[in-house]
């Protein structure tokens, strides 16, 4: 007897409809055949489906047994088809009329007792029950996730005796509605700017980088304070949008690692120097997202960036400038999300004390030409804000007054973000660090008065800074500006912002 159970399949951050075939001939010795590209994961489901059919009173049929994972050309990989093939095991005895499970898609582990366990990227089903209309049968711990998708029928189950009852008629399966966990009250960020003391330029400066969502070098003696202003960064940008959310909760979801239902802080990822170009960028032989899709809409912050592998920081080139992470396999391509902003760290030079009026720096211009080397021109070039962080003296860690709270300066962003996007959303940008080159001329140099425009030329004449740096240093003046509530970029905005390209001067 021939059952068919829908069923779905991960490929990026994309779910695929997947249908799974069984069938259960009459004759012949017992045998168990699955084709369709499974994975070594989905080949062993037979041996949990056996012992999970056995174990809660139903029969695993000694006949000759094949299982269709179509369409065939697309891999299918992961634990989440253990439901549907038990369940269409169960329909090919007789024991559940077909029509019971036209209609629904089927995602799930199974334990050797029956009981479902979580899968991945349940947000992504959910996804495509919705948009094919199909109701959505999944394990319990996995269905807040996917009632995160609006309109669309998430029901929980708890085991498999649970959902062969439901498609019987003889019970029912609880309902997951959409509740919204994006209160403000529900995202505040524990790290504060209130905890560091000093460092009121660095702070200007972030302010500015989360104004306008650009990427900040910090560069500093150890212990001035760079992780900890890091940290501190996500509490000052502004709030995620339900669709910011969505996308973010999306790529944890099918990486695995979600915990929740929808992620309401922005995410900060913070890889260690070890880190391999692979799990930084993502890919593999089953592609899977890397550190920078995790911190999609978020914070991706690389402490002492020249111990990074030049081939592992060359990687950050492209997404940098698209948004998004595009891993080419020979079968098909993947793309995942990854804009975020950029928050790096490093020491000014090896023994880390050059410009430290309190240590003596040992390094000769040479090794710290060498140290600096280490990352490149063209990465460089993609950093907005090259920032000073020197260490802090005594009298203002000493000091009685209290530093100002992230929520205040958050509330600046905000209304800075605010007049951003009134000028760039019906463009498809979300803020300055995001315009590219024809939005420059409308919007920074266009803007530009002629004080201004004099001063840019001489900073760009003793510097020698490129077209991109260039572009980069508008872009931060308009930020500036935009934060005066100024319609016009004066003098003063473009100073502040030359001032950010520290590398761009002669050591």
């Amino acid at each position: 007897m021939l059952s068919r159970v829908l069923s779905a399949s991960l490929y990026g951050i994309e779910a695929h409809l997947v249908e799974v075939e069984v069938d259960v001939a009459s004759r012949g010795l017992p045998h168990f055949l699955m084709v369709g590209l499974p994975d070594a994961s989905v080949r062993e489901s037979r041996d949990r489906v056996r012992a999970a059919l056995k174990n809660v009173g139903y029969e695993f049929p000694l006949k000759p047994i094949t299982i269709n994972l179509a369409p065939a050309e697309l891999r299918k990989e992961g634990a989440a088809f253990d439901l549907p093939i038990a369940l269409g095991l169960v329909a090919a005895q007789g024991l559940l009329e077909p029509q019971a499970l036209q209609g629904h898609l089927f995602a799930g582990e199974l334990s050797l007792d029956g009981r479902l366990k979580p899968i991945r990227g349940a947000l992504s089903v959910a996804l495509l029950a919705r948009q094919k209309g199909l109701k959505l049968v999944l394990p319990r711990d996995n269905a807040s996730e996917a009632a995160v998708v609006q309109d669309a029928t998430v029901l929980g189950a708890e085991s498999l005796p649970q959902v062969v009852h439901y498609l019987r008629g003889e019970g029912e399966l609880q309902r997951y509605e959409f509740t919204s966990t994006l209160a403000e009250s529900a995202c505040r960020y524990e790290e504060d700017f209130a905890d560091v003391l000093g460092q009121e330029h660095a702070k200007r400066a972030l302010e500015v980088a989360a104004a306008g969502g650009h990427n900040v070098l910090m560069i500093g003696p150890p212990g001035a304070g760079k992780t900890m202003l890091a940290r501190r960064l996500p509490g000052i940008l502004p709030p995620m949008s339900f669709e910011e959310a969505l996308q973010s909760t999306q790529v944890h979801s099918v990486a695995g690692l979600l915990q929740g239902a929808l992620l309401c802080h922005r995410p900060f990822r913070a890889p260690h120097h070890t880190i391999s170009d692979v799990a930084l960028i993502g890919g593999g032989q089953y592609p899977r997202p890397g550190e920078v899709s995790l911190a999609h809409n978020g914070v991706l912050f690389l402490d002492e960036l020249p111990e990074f592998k030049r081939s592992v920081l060359e990687v950050l080139r492209q997404p940098l400038e698209d948004g998004e992470v595009v891993i080419s396999r020979a079968s098909a391509s993947v793309r995942y999300p990854a804009r975020f902003m950029l928050v790096a760290a490093m020491n000014p030079c090896p023994c880390g004390y050059l410009g430290d009026a309190r240590h003596h720096c040992s390094c000769s211009p040479l090794q710290i030409g060498r140290y600096r080397s280490r990352v490149s021109g063209p990465l460089l070039d993609r950093i907005d804000i090259h920032l000073e962080v020197p260490a802090v003296p005594y009298k203002e860690l000493a000091a009685p007054a209290r530093p100002e709270r992230s929520q205040a300066v958050r509330q600046r962003v905000i209304r800075a973000r605010e007049v951003q996007l009134q000028r760039l959303r019906p463009l498809g940008r979300y803020c300055n660090a995001q315009m590219r080159s024809r939005h420059i001329r409308r919007f920074c140099q266009e803007a530009l008065t002629e004080e201004a425009s004099r001063l840019l030329q001489t900073a760009l004449e003793r510097l020698g800074l490129s077209a991109r740096a260039h572009s980069r240093v508008l872009k931060l003046a308009r930020t500036i500006a935009d934060m005066e509530g100024s319609e016009r970029i004066q003098a003063p905005h473009v100073a502040e912002a030359v001032q950010y390209r520290t590398l761009d001067r002669p050591l």
